[in-house]
């Protein structure tokens, strides 16, 4: 299988820089997966495609002031780091650029010392752990030195911060929003369970294994990086129940469908668990966990295309993403939203 194969024709005015003044005016692209059957719709609309006894599980993760621009010690050169995955003991997984520039043992500081970075492994594609040196709360020192790592293809300024992330995010740790989640309102959240929906949360900290780029010709040839999930008992209960009557499980976002299938796959069943996942999901995956997912437009020849294309047949999402684009959808972190069902 080719990565070629998940390519798309996307205009780069399609590409959505900044949020609509109104989380759920975003459109919403309505894909009958077996039939491709396509309706167009608006986001706030979406509780009129969902039914009672329906399960709607979502990634309360928060993100975390993760980019941080900083000096190397020695030659004062402009280090740029972006967190991504909690290790423990004070030792981080981060994106470094210029990565050249980073050696075993290279100092980088932040906030006149207030933060230093000792770089204790290096790997490729400008991957390091950076042991963090600091007093205090890192959390605060992030809130004050940090900012939010919007994505490389979103060049406007975020003005209100708190717009990346979901009005349900709870759970501190991510390099990136789950944002699929982004076009929930209070409101709709609170009028899809007044209709009988059940609505559940799982935590995945997104970090490089949803948006590391796809290099390699054969998608086969890809390594996933893991990600730190976790499932509460109850809401593993609450599934295993709904599994066993039948009900429909819909996953709001990829992340959220990663996590419900590493643990499904694992154990056979819902359980309450916490652990990483570097599952990789593309055509010819069965789905053991969820139904349906409501999701963005992902890039092209991205693994996001490749699980959504595993769900909905590549065909039938390839065709989707054309009339998207004829349509004028927007596209990426802050564009409009799909629900394959």
């Amino acid at each position: 299988m080719k990565t070629e194969d998940f390519d798309y024709y996307l205009p780069e005015e399609l590409i959505a820089q900044t949020p609509l003044e109104k989380r759920d005016d975003s459109k919403l692209l309505i894909l009958e997966k077996n039939t491709g059957e396509i309706v167009h719709e608006k986001f706030h609309n979406i509780i009129d495609y969902l039914e009672k006894d329906d399960i709607l599980v979502l990634n309360d993760t928060k993100v975390i002031p993760a980019r941080l621009i900083g000096i190397k010690k020695d030659t004062k050169a402009v280090i740029e780091v972006l967190l991504l995955n909690d290790k423990g003991n004070t030792i981080w997984e981060c994106i470094v650029k210029p990565a050249k520039r980073i050696k075993i043992g290279t100092l980088v500081s932040f906030g006149d010392d207030k933060l230093i970075f000792e770089c204790i492994k290096k790997e490729e594609d400008g991957i390091c752990e950076f042991k963090l040196i600091y007093k205090g709360i890192l959390m605060e020192i992030l809130d004050e030195l940090g900012s939010m790592p919007l994505p490389p293809y979103i060049h406007e300024k975020l003005e209100d911060k708190d717009r990346y992330q979901t009005v349900y995010a709870k759970n501190l740790g991510s390099a990136a929003a789950p944002t699929a989640g982004l076009h929930f309102t209070t409101d709709l959240l609170d009028r899809i369970q007044a209709k009988g929906i059940r609505v559940l949360f799982i935590t995945l900290h997104v970090g490089l294994g949803t948006f590391r780029p796809v290099k390699e010709e054969n998608i086969l040839d890809h390594k996933m990086h893991s990600e730190k999930y976790s499932m509460s008992k109850e809401v593993a209960e609450i599934l295993n129940k709904a599994k066993n009557n039948k009900q429909r499980i819909i996953s709001v976002g990829t992340t959220t469908t990663r996590t419900l299938e590493a643990i499904y796959t694992k154990y056979n069943e819902f359980r309450e668990c916490s652990g990483e996942t570097d599952i990789f999901i593309y055509p010819g995956y069965k789905f053991k966990a969820i139904d349906a997912l409501i999701t963005n437009f992902h890039l092209p020849k991205s693994t996001l295309v490749m699980l959504v294309s595993a769900l909905a047949g590549k065909e039938n999402i390839l065709k989707a993403y054309k009339i998207a684009v004829e349509n004028k959808y927007r596209f990426f972190s802050f564009g409009d939203s799909m629900f394959i069902k």
